[in-house]
């Protein structure tokens, strides 16, 4: 069950560390934008983004590409900052940000999935994610999903470094 994270501490989830699949680093700006073109979003696509931190990529989903968005965060206090910036937005009626694990949510509600994760996270991820419907998309900023084949991987460079960002399609990437 998730617990949307809307000021009942005695509902809040408790999770193990180790469904904590990484620390808190936000996605450069330019790269949220990117991802979502690279994922070809779509008007009333339903994005997740999973570690959704402050919400910047479900955001930009609604604002520039007219999708729905479900932000999956486990850290308690960015998902309430999240939800205060989509509800200050106006964007409530098209994001929903869930205080959660992303190796406990269903994810074949989506379209595409957006996340930020090592490695070695993507790898605990992967069973969750090839339960999905064929034809969701999966975009990995930095970190590669093992044993898939990227349908698209584009190296961009962040404060003049080389980063990529992969692009899988559930059915198509195993």
């Amino acid at each position: 069950m998730l617990v949307a994270c809307a000021g009942f501490p005695a509902l809040a989830q408790q999770f193990s560390p180790a469904e904590n699949l990484g620390p808190n680093i936000p996605t450069p700006p330019a790269i949220v934008e990117r991802m979502l073109d690279m994922a070809r979003v779509k008007p009333g696509e339903m994005i997740y983004d999973l570690g959704s931190g402050d919400g910047r990529i479900l955001i930009t989903a609604a604002q520039k590409y007219g999708a729905r968005g479900v932000g999956i965060e486990i850290d308690p206090d960015l998902c309430e900052k999240a939800r205060a910036k989509v509800k200050s937005l106006g964007l409530a009626d098209k994001i929903s940000i869930v205080h959660g694990s992303a190796l406990r949510t269903d994810l074949r509600p989506a379209d595409v999935v957006t996340m930020y994760f090592l490695t070695l996270s993507n790898e605990k991820l992967r069973p969750n994610l090839e339960r999905m419907r064929p034809g969701t998309r999966v975009v990995s900023f930095q970190f590669p999903i093992h044993g898939w084949k990227p349908l698209e991987a584009q190296i961009v460079k962040v404060a003049n470094v080389d980063r990529t960002i992969y692009v899988y399609e559930i059915g198509r990437t195993h």
